[in-house]
């Protein structure tokens, strides 16, 4: 489930918490770490448990209305294209999905104004018109249906950002990955039949599709945090040294701890070469720095890594 794009993410995340408070042993580092990672694939199965969740609120909408004192024949014969959708029903009868939900302890019944909402927007959307009036009913159509709300009503909406903030100080950022997550396990819903849930790292998939001899993320991961964690005075230092008087005094700690992860993966990992490195961290300086940090980072990491290939403080295989 988990890249090693976003396994950066958290690993620089981790990593400027620890320059904000140097109190913070490794252990507790990597403590945060392991509760980020998790936390992921927990926000997974919340974001598929919308699913059952937005089908019973559409089905009490209905139930509401067929018991008006005068409803309209509308309201008396409703269409239950929706809340008879069979991906809603495949994830509420699946006793593996209700056993996670239930040891996660996630629910969507405290949220039902959003579930309103939501309901209320689908009803003006041309697609789910679409959807509503076309004869067939089928699972593969259930779900290009899911994923179509998926894609077009969740990453932007502030109600559901406000929601994810208050239940996870994790999930802020994850949003637009996992529903990624998601629509690769509707894509699977409509192949199979059936809901799995998706292994942790994307290292996982790929050793289940018989590539054995692939480098662990999880390995990957923990690793990277140790070394910068380990080397992060040393880094600061190097990084400080390196810049003029007037840069220095502007130099912000997202920058330093972008440089100090990038320094310690490309010594800590021979095999990864050395503009995968770079190019990762410009990327992620890109959403998580100053506007200028991309270029400040692609060139001084590029500098330190070139100065630290010169000394043989850092080899690479490829």
């Amino acid at each position: 489930m988990l890249n090693r794009r976003i396994l950066r993410i958290k690993a620089f995340k981790v990593l400027y918490a620890y320059a904000e408070n140097p109190a913070l042993s490794l252990k507790q580092v990597l403590g945060s770490l392991e509760s980020s990672v998790e936390a992921t694939r927990d926000l997974y199965l919340y974001m598929m448990a919308l699913i059952p969740a937005l089908t019973q609120e559409a089905l009490k909408r209905v139930e509401a209305a067929r018991g008006k004192f005068n409803p309209t024949e509308d309201e008396k014969n409703p269409n239950l294209k929706f809340v008879e959708n069979a991906v809603a029903a495949l994830l509420s009868g699946d006793p593996d999905f209700l056993r996670l939900m239930e040891k996660k302890r996630l629910s969507w019944e405290q949220n039902d104004a959003f579930l309103n909402a939501l309901w209320e927007t689908l009803k003006t959307r041309d697609y789910f018109r679409a959807y509503m009036d076309a004869p067939e009913h089928s699972l593969a159509g259930d779900a290009a249906l899911w994923k179509e709300i998926f894609r077009r009503e969740l990453e932007d909406d502030a109600a559901l950002a406000a929601i994810l903030e208050d239940a996870s100080i994790f999930w802020a950022d994850d949003l637009g990955y996992v529903l990624g997550t998601c629509l690769n396990s509707l894509e699977e819903i409509a192949r199979s039949g059936r809901w799995s849930y998706p292994p942790l790292y994307q290292s996982d998939v790929l050793k289940g599709r018989g590539k054995e001899d692939v480098a662990s993320d999880n390995d990957f991961v923990r690793q990277l945090v140790s070394v910068a964690y380990g080397r992060f005075r040393e880094y600061s230092s190097l990084i400080a040294s390196s810049v003029s008087k007037w840069d220095r005094d502007r130099l912000v700690a997202t920058d330093t701890v972008l440089i100090g992860l990038g320094l310690a993966e490309a010594e800590a990992f021979p095999d990864i070469p050395v503009k995968v490195t770079i190019n990762e961290y410009v990327e992620i300086s890109k959403y998580y720095s100053t506007p200028k940090s991309h270029g400040f980072v692609n060139g001084l990491l590029d500098r330190l890594i070139k100065q630290r290939l010169d000394e043989g403080k850092i080899v690479k295989t490829l």
